[in-house]
């Protein structure tokens, strides 16, 4: 460079003030966020730093029964519905269209014994004896309903607040508002308890239009949880450290210049934290070190239950060490689709998850950690009351059943009803954004000033619509 050449790093006084001016800021952000948790992407802070409210939950495991459970055979018991089996529906009754039309099949009976639970007499169908043991934990909502029709819209709406896809998953959306409390491990993690995939794969657990670091982390199962973590034997600590500097130095360089792409950005911190992990994932996904006691507790001793079992007591494990979002998925490839037999089908499916489910919700309030730990049960959809196939339910998105516990969620409480018959979501209706509305609150943030700009428009995770429902708690914390 010849001494009159311009200097690569002269800038005009008005790029100087620009550059300058922006950096004040930053000076305000950090003051702002020094006493907040660590940030899984703390280079892209949310747009909108949410109002914090006061979080009752830090974290949350989220059982996806994919498929739909019926809740008239769960949760939702409808004597009406036994007395009137074999007949038509009812005149007056809005018809649902679902996955195969408009039903007119007669009425379908549940074969289901109920009893009252716990010292809040909490209704439950003898399909879950164990679930029912932990009747007193649970904020029961009858009132659930979607605009999926399908599995593929419902799934998708459920994760991501929309039937169609593109859009960032609530996982997603919980670790770009609150980041991780441990830089060792993933914000955001799945797992499924088969090898069959998850219908739309991982777009239910995607970053949609956010930064690709923000999407969650799948566990396979097997001897390697997570793929190509470990070294080869021969690849000494100094010699990985080493490539991944050779290659971190290329990446950037490519990155810095193409701003925009953000998924190999993404790939720069996946590789940092692949290289943290090899020291930390381990240990904690190892389940040698847990008691006799704790892997019978969640029926690792059983083959029917063990699949389930295992992935409830790595969440317990994983949440425990910081990681802030993890869902399971029970009946990987809509299992739970029961459009006939569904007294087989659903007996086998309870019979995988119900202790599993009982174990996590015993092992965490034992350990301190239900509290602040927000479980989430639930599917897609429902079922309806007509029958299909003679001896099967089809999918009913007007009104279901999901539950919550822990995380400040008042237990043996009951949310809304749905109408004589199960069909219809009547009283204290939540639609799926006000759900999600509702876990973010108990999380402490304000849905809608949790905010990422895309394409110039400013996008929040309930579309703009949904209200979280307070009263969950059983007190006002807004």
């Amino acid at each position: 460079m010849t001494d009159d050449a311009p200097s690569p790093f002269a800038a005009t006084r008005r790029e100087a003030l620009l550059r300058g001016g922006g950096g004040f800021g930053a000076i305000v952000l950090s003051a702002l966020l020094r006493d907040a948790p660590l940030r899984a992407d703390a280079a892209a802070p949310p747009l909108h730093t949410p109002r914090q409210l006061p979080a009752l939950a830090k974290r949350v495991i989220f059982l996806f029964m994919e498929g739909g459970p019926s809740h008239l055979d769960s949760f939702d018991p409808k004597p009406e519905l036994n007395r009137l089996a074999g007949q038509p529906l009812p005149p007056g009754y809005k018809r649902v269209i679902t996955a195969m039309g408009e039903i007119e099949s007669p009425l379908l009976a549940s074969k289901r014994r109920w009893r009252q639970h716990g010292e809040s007499g909490l209704w439950v169908s003898d399909w879950l004896p164990w679930t029912a043991a932990r009747a007193d934990d649970l904020a029961v909502i009858r009132s659930c309903w979607t605009n999926g029709i399908n599995h593929s819209g419902g799934v998708c709406q459920m994760n991501t607040g929309s039937p169609l896809a593109g859009r960032p998953s609530l996982g997603a959306w919980v670790s770009y508002g609150l980041g991780t409390e441990n830089q060792n491990l993933p914000a955001f993690v799945v797992m499924t308890d088969s090898k069959d995939s998850v219908i739309n794969g991982p777009r239910n657990w995607g970053a949609g239009f956010m930064p690709a670091a923000h999407q969650g982390t799948k566990l396979e199962l097997g001897d390697e949880p997570i793929r190509w973590l470990n070294p080869a034997p021969d690849v000494t600590p100094p010699r990985q450290q080493a490539r991944l500097k050779l290659l971190h130095d290329i990446n950037r360089e490519h990155a810095d210049a193409r701003p925009q792409q953000t998924e190999l950005d993404a790939r720069i911190r996946a590789y940092e934290l692949a290289f943290r992990m090899q020291a930390h994932a381990p240990e904690a996904i190892e389940l040698g070190g847990e008691t006799a006691e704790t892997q019978k507790l969640y029926g690792l001793d059983n083959p029917v239950t063990a699949p389930f079992g295992r992935n409830c007591l790595l969440a317990r494990r994983l949440v425990e060490r910081g990681v802030r979002f993890v869902q399971l998925y029970s009946g990987s490839g809509s299992k739970w689709d029961a459009h006939a037999g569904i007294e087989k089908n659903h007996a086998a499916r309870f019979a995988e998850t119900d202790q599993p489910v009982a174990a996590l919700l015993t092992d965490l309030k034992r350990r301190g950690l239900l509290d602040d730990t927000l479980v989430i049960w639930g599917g897609e959809f429902g079922r309806t009351p007509m029958s299909e196939k003679g001896d099967g339910r089809d999918h009913n998105p007007a009104g279901f059943t999901m539950w919550l516990a822990g995380g400040g969620v008042r237990g043996g409480q009951v949310i809304g009803a749905t109408d004589d018959l199960g069909f219809h979501a009547v009283e204290d209706r939540l639609h799926v954004h006000d759900l999600h509305a509702t876990i973010l609150y108990l999380l402490g943030i304000d849905h809608s000033q949790l905010v990422f700009r895309a394409n110039g428009r400013p996008e929040r995770p309930t579309l703009n619509e949904g209200e979280a429902y307070t009263r969950i708690t059983g007190k006002a914390v807004g």
